[in-house]
This record gives C-alpha cells, sequence and structure tokens, in this order.
C-alpha cells in the first residue's frame, strides 16, 4: 500500500509516520485486503491536533475519518479506530464486493463547479441575471457502481450525497441521506 503522509504548517517526524504506517496497514488489513493507497493529513486547529485520513481500496471505494485530540498521536489513534470501525461494520459487503468485481470500480470525467452565494444581496431587489457567477471549477470524478455498492461508499466516506453512473441502468443515480435518517435514492426516467 502506498502511504502519503503530510503535516499541514506542522512538522511530523519519522516516528510517527511509522506509527501511521503500521498501524493503519494493521487495520486495514484486516478488513480490506487489497488497498492502493492512503492518504492522512495532520493539521493543527486552536489547541488540538486534527487527523485526517483517506484510504482507497482497489475495488475503487473510499474509506475517510477524521478526529481532532489534544496530542498528535491520539489524534491519529482515533482516527484509525474510526477507520477501523467503519470497515468492520461493512466488512461482508467489503468481502462480496471484492469476489463479485474482479475489476476496479470504473469512474467517469465531470466538470464540478463552486457558484458565489447570494447573500451579500438585499432580498427584495431582482438579481440582474439569471445566470450563477462561477467562483471556481474543479475535476470530479463519478464512479459507475450499484445502488447497494453507491450507499456502501456514501456512508464509507460519510458524506450527505453521492452522484454515481447505475451499472444496472447506465444512467446517472443519486443517493443521499434524508433528513429522517432513510437513504433516499433519485433514479431519472429514461426517454
Amino acid at each position: 500500500m502506498l502511504y502519503q503522509i503530510t503535516g499541514k504548517h506542522i512538522d511530523i517526524g519519522e516516528a510517527l509516520q511509522t506509527h501511521v504506517r503500521d498501524e493503519l496497514g494493521t487495520v486495514v488489513e484486516k478488513y480490506a485486503g487489497r488497498p492502493t493507497d492512503a492518504n492522512v493529513v495532520f493539521s493543527k486547529s486552536a489547541h488540538e491536533f486534527v487527523c485526517e485520513a483517506t484510504v482507497h481500496l482497489s475495488s475503487g471505494l473510499t474509506a475517510q475519518a477524521k478526529a481532532h485530540e489534544t496530542e498528535i498521536y491520539a489524534a491519529f489513534d482515533a482516527c484509525a479506530e474510526k477507520l477501523d470501525k467503519q470497515l468492520r461494520r461493512y466488512k461482508r459487503r467489503l468481502k462480496d464486493h471484492h469476489v463479485r468485481r474482479s475489476e476496479p470500480v470504473e469512474v467517469f470525467g465531470a466538470s464540478s463547479y463552486i457558484l458565489a452565494s447570494e447573500s451579500g444581496e438585499d432580498e427584495a431587489s431582482e438579481p440582474e441575471t439569471l445566470q450563477p457567477i462561477i467562483v471556481a471549477e474543479m475535476e470530479s470524478t463519478i464512479p459507475s457502481l450499484s445502488v447497494g455498492e453507491a450507499v456502501m461508499q456514501m456512508e464509507l466516506a460519510g458524506a450527505p450525497v453521492l452522484v454515481f453512473r447505475n451499472e444496472g441502468k447506465s444512467g446517472v443515480n443519486v443517493v443521499y441521506r434524508r433528513d429522517d435518517g432513510n437513504i433516499g435514492w433519485i433514479d431519472p426516467q429514461e426517454g
């Protein structure tokens, strides 16, 4: 597994990097079996250290976790514990997923945009144009997944929504977390 261990505005020593490789390798190998790479970023927020970890599996699924603690090792250990819990929760699905899918998840390119908010304008006034102002443009990817895999990916990533290409119908679908705690699925009609 490839590791990218970095610090934002803080120095991380070789001992911490070794600790991260050993502990994260143990957690991921226990459940996933075929991880490809891991990205761990340490930063400081006020008096706390923040650890954000993202692990990409060969199947195309991604697990993410974030933790805050007053000590840097404790921040990583809490983050690794969250990853362990996520992967343990989805162990059976991940194992089944590896058996069914011999190839990695196919991804398609897409553009994503950040639009300027209109909060600075007076609510009573009409906007000059209906075209939104684009603040930033980025490249995104849309994975080709089954609905079950999309729900699992959304929950592993801790995301509120996931856009994916439905393998069964080859159309673009959306799964999202509803306010009542259930999962919503948008499957547009073809034609």
